[in-house]
């Protein structure tokens, strides 16, 4: 090779991966790759190109300094927006020819701009270049997929043969004829369908659209597609709703934590910090992890879409290394941080810090970083994009005063009135900056005080968990009819000022699941039943109709 080079003249050699030659072809009386290039480096024999990452040039290139000093450094850095449109634009010929389909001009600038917002692991316009190779390639399979309903169709006309063969064999010859005509319009709508597909296919007129690019993403992160499109904003504005599907009694919490999302998703808010960033504040079993949960679901269409981390498990110095890994040396180094892994795997989901308070006050820094920066770096040097989480603080701060206060939101009084809920949150606030730093609160989008539930809220959260338990019963076509007695009374023997809404689970768990396992268990309750649940003589009564 090197000889062919130095005949001909005026070629110049690229090495991809230059790193590699340093120890290439080395054995006991040979020389390297390196070495042999370094005699016609230094002479102007070649000229040659190297393409290495950082890493590996300052891993290998810059501990042979013979080999470094023939080469000129050259940082080539990620192109812009713009610049990667251009760069798509330019390669968009090549991609068309090779799938065989057409890439509008909306795919391009979708692809830049999505993979720039969404994928933060890679590198324009690399990440780009990939989706629309991708989505041009899913296109063009789809064109050889067999329609849906060409397949229905296909799939009638073979029941409707079985038919006519079994009425044959029976000879029913009356409804032989009736099923062969039918058979017959499936034929020729069968025939319609394949020609119209097969046009369709030979004419390539398949596009790659911006919609296209999106399925691409959210397959590529597990995000839904209709939170990438039209639909995020119908889903947006109608967030309250759907977080009062599953979050009651909390109307003030609900609109703030809407209220900072719709902020967020418009562009209004801080593009280098997280989605949003709330401490939520209040008494045991009154909806703050469930209001989590609803937000993940809301966001990221699954409720599992959520890290959460107990603080109480950081509250030592030395634990406070296992949220970003341990350092090199120590045990479990390789294993990576618990809240890094977490986001890297799931990087767009709901953080959950639970009982905040308890956590070693370096743990506080690191939130800092995350706050401000939105980003945060593990013990191996990798940088973890944390700007499209949702950071959640829960803290027992303030609980004694909110167990004190016979005020607006920890009674069940009706006169409440908004100056004595701010007079509450005072104090509350009060009792926050004696436990956090003025630097960390002021980085805090919303701190949320929760209400203590009243009796109207506690029978809509009953109502919510019967519902669940029909259609589980429902899967299994038993169906479940509790009425308003019933329900009243499970109320009232679950409710405890002290433990909220739990202890109506395990009611529930109690006077309902329990008896109806063992009934169904029994073979008492078959399927097809539907069981009457009513309140009589101070218990619940069970009829099967």
């Amino acid at each position: 090779m090197m000889d062919e080079i130095r005949k001909t003249g005026d070629i110049i050699l690229f090495i991809d991966e230059m790193h590699t030659i340093i120890g290439a072809g080395a054995a006991e009386g040979a020389i390297d790759a390196s070495n042999i290039l370094k005699p016609a480096l230094s002479k102007g024999e070649i000229h040659a190109i190297g393409a290495t990452t950082l890493d590996e040039y300052r891993k290998y290139v810059e501990k042979d300094p013979a080999l470094e000093r023939r080469f000129q450094p050259v940082m080539v850095g990620e192109p812009t927006v713009e610049e990667a449109v251009q760069i798509l634009n330019g390669l968009r010929d090549k991609y068309e020819a090779h799938h065989q389909v057409r890439i509008t001009d909306e795919a391009i600038k979708a692809a830049v701009e999505m993979s720039d917002r969404y994928i933060s692991d890679r590198f324009l316009p690399d990440k780009a270049i990939d989706l629309i190779d991708e989505a041009a390639s899913r296109v063009r399979l789809q064109s050889f997929t067999t329609p849906p309903d060409l397949k229905e169709l296909e799939s009638q006309q073979e029941n409707l043969m079985k038919e006519k063969e079994e009425a044959v064999m029976n000879q029913n010859y009356e409804k032989a004829a009736r099923i062969r005509d039918a058979e017959q319009k499936i034929k020729e709508q069968i025939e319609e369908k394949k020609s119209n597909w097969n046009k369709k296919s030979t004419a390539h007129s398949e596009t790659v659209g911006e919609e296209e690019i999106a399925q691409i993403v959210a397959s590529w992160t597990g995000v839904p597609v209709k939170k990438l499109t039209e639909g995020e904003t119908e889903r947006l504005l109608n967030m309250e709703e759907i977080l009062h599907k599953r979050v009651i009694g909390q109307d003030e919490a609900v609109k703030a934590v809407s209220r900072a999302i719709r902020r967020a998703r418009a562009g209004l808010k801080d593009p280098k910090r997280p989605v949003g960033s709330f401490i939520f504040l209040g008494p045991t079993g009154v909806g703050k992890t469930e209001l989590c949960k609803a937000l993940a679901e809301a966001l990221f269409g699954d409720e599992e879409a959520m890290v959460r981390l107990d603080m109480s498990e950081y509250m030592e110095r030395h634990t406070v290394s296992r949220l970003v890994g341990s350092p090199p040396g120590y045990v479990g180094y390789d294993d990576g941080g618990q809240l890094t892994e977490a986001v890297r795997r799931k990087p767009y989901s709901v953080v959950l810090f639970d009982e905040i308070e308890k956590a070693h006050p370096d743990v506080f820094n690191i939130l800092l970083q995350i706050l401000e920066d939105g980003r945060l770096t593990d013990s191996q040097g990798r940088t973890v994009d944390m700007r499209n989480t949702v950071l959640v603080m829960t803290s027992n701060v303030g609980a004694n005063t909110l167990g004190r206060q016979s005020t607006i939101g920890f009674t069940s009084t009706d006169d409440m009135k908004a100056t004595e809920y701010e007079k509450m949150k005072d104090n509350i606030m009060a009792d926050l900056k004696k436990t956090f730093r003025p630097e960390f609160l002021n980085r805090i989008d919303e701190i949320i005080v929760f209400h203590t539930l009243e009796d109207e809220d506690l029978k809509q959260i009953v109502r919510l968990m019967i519902d669940n338990v029909a259609k589980r019963l429902a899967e299994q076509e038993i169906y479940l009819e509790v009425s308003e007695a019933a329900q009243a009374y499970m109320t009232k023997e679950g409710f405890d000022v002290n433990y909220g809404a739990r202890p109506l689970r395990r009611i529930i768990q109690r006077m309902i699941e329990d008896n109806l396992s063992e009934e169904i268990l029994a073979g008492r309750i078959q399927i097809g039943d539907t069981v009457q649940v009513d309140f009589g003589d101070e218990k619940l009564v069970f009829n099967k109709k």
